[in-house]
């Protein structure tokens, strides 16, 4: 304990206690009455922790029994570590590396992005400077889920989801290459959105999006959603997902452009209530959206905004913002 104290201490990261009134920041901004359905009048964002280079990928663990309390996990990409965050005990490393095991140096963006749970409650990564979606094993080693499509290595997986049975939808932007889309390691020259079967079959799902970025299904895993962090066309896209698990026409759920001018900040990560309401990152927070792309509000926190996941019973969401942890209360 003492040693994990010093990493984060060295770190420059600082932690709310359970006995510590956490800080606040931002507002909500109400544009329609649904807002209210999941945000009461004085729903306030608490910072949880800060001190972290650039946050994302967040994931909660629902506690594994009765009495236990559930944690959340996310990642610090710059810092090639996953970081662990319960109410009682603050913020401990987890896992480092986490996305890069070379031994030379690997750009900025090394480390994890997009976490998830697969259906056995493992941890599951997209790796950017190892370019692969992994698995984090009982007996405690990494397993690569895929790597490649058609032989050649994927650019820096981003963004991932998982539906009922099992299938994985990821995203696969350029942004965890050192040089990004004009690295010379780079073998593909598109970036895709794919789909690997449990039997590990991969499928380019589109290669028509020019910066995939964050990924969601729809409850009833009809529709695909995936934001486009392009500041030529930052929007947030619905694809009909057809039986046979390919795509249909997509169309514009909602457009970023004008938030741009306001916030810092592109579509990225998103997280899908249970109801189909999309709770998506964009400049300067997170915004509330109906399936139908009907905007209720935004979370601001007024800067970069990287990502979003909701606890077992949606009672909180969490939100990783630039190089800070925070969430806000949500009406269940």
């Amino acid at each position: 304990m003492l040693a994990m104290t010093a990493v984060l201490i060295a770190a420059g990261v600082t932690t709310t206690s359970q006995a510590q009134t956490p800080s606040t920041i931002g507002r909500v901004e109400r544009l329609d009455d649904g807002i209210g359905k999941y945000l009461s009048d004085d729903a306030k964002i608490e910072v949880l922790a800060s001190g972290f280079t650039w946050t994302e990928g967040p994931v909660w663990v629902p506690a594994k029994k009765d009495g236990d309390e559930g944690a959340l996990l996310f990642s610090d990409i710059p810092r090639n570590s996953i970081f662990k965050w319960t109410e009682s005990g603050g913020v401990e490393l987890f896992l480092k590396p986490s996305g890069y095991t070379g031994n030379t140096y690997y750009g900025l963006e090394p480390g994890s992005n997009g976490l998830m749970l697969d259906a056995k409650g493992r941890l599951v990564m997209c790796e950017h400077g190892d370019r692969r979606v992994s698995v984090l094993t009982v007996d405690g080693g990494k397993q690569t889920l895929v790597d490649n499509y058609q032989g050649k290595r994927l650019n820096s997986p981003n963004d991932l989801v998982f539906d009922k049975n099992g299938n994985l939808f990821f995203t696969d932007p350029p942004y965890g290459l050192p040089e990004r889309a004009e690295d010379k390691r780079r073998e593909l020259d598109f970036c895709g959105v794919y789909r690997v079967t449990p039997s590990g079959d991969t499928t380019l799902l589109t290669d028509s999006i020019a910066r995939p970025n964050g990924i969601g299904l729809s409850p009833d895993e009809q529709t695909l959603y995936v934001a486009q962090s392009d500041p030529q066309n930052p929007v947030w896209m619905a694809f009909p997902l057809k039986s046979n698990g390919t795509l249909g026409e997509g169309r514009v759920l909602g457009n970023a452009s004008d938030a741009m001018k306001q916030f810092p900040g592109l579509p990225d990560g998103m997280a899908i209530h249970s109801d189909g309401t999309l709770f998506a990152s964009g400049p300067g927070g997170i915004y509330v959206m109906t399936p139908e792309g009907k905007r209720l509000g935004r979370i601001i926190t007024g800067g970069r905004t990287s990502n979003c996941t909701f606890d077992s019973d949606e009672g909180w969401l969490y939100m990783t913002a630039d190089d800070k942890l925070c969430r806000i209360q949500l009406r269940n």
